[in-house]
């Protein structure tokens, strides 16, 4: 890396040397002295850019291993379901009480979160909960005119 210093050192220098045209120059002359500089502007923006080299990399055997640390890619599922407007309404109400209680949460996630808790229940309190709720009428419902 200390290598790298030393060209953008000549690169300021060259900068910094532009020609400058004689007092009594001609405009012909001017173009070429101004390129030299543009010239250089550029060199010293790409001297810039090069970013500084990485470890050299090994045989691949990391790749391996690293692949085999990263877990595996969970699938989303995009799905509807038909629910009546009172139980729909009572989402909207807790995610207002997670918003008062500072915690900004979306619809899936506290459906996400109902189904966790529900995963915990013993088998006669999850069988309780579940008869609790009103079967309805599966599919969509029919248009209003």
């Amino acid at each position: 890396m200390a290598g790298s210093a030393k060209p953008t050192a000549k690169i300021i220098a060259v900068v910094k040397e532009a020609p400058q045209p004689a007092a009594g120059a001609t405009a012909a002359n001017k173009p070429a002295a101004t390129s030299k500089a543009l010239t250089a502007r550029k060199i010293m923006r790409k001297a810039a850019a090069v970013k500084p080299k990485s470890a050299p990399k090994s045989d691949g055997s990391d790749k391996k291993a690293s692949k085999k640390d990263k877990p595996k890619k969970i699938k989303m599922v995009r799905d509807s379901f038909t629910m009546p407007e009172d139980e729909y309404a009572k989402i909207a109400e807790l995610k207002m009480k997670c918003l008062k209680a500072g915690i900004h949460i979306k619809k899936s996630e506290l459906l996400r979160a109902g189904l966790t808790y529900l995963s915990k229940l013993s088998k006669p309190a999850l069988l309780k909960a579940v008869k609790q709720v009103e079967k309805i009428k599966t599919g969509r419902p029919a248009k209003h005119r």
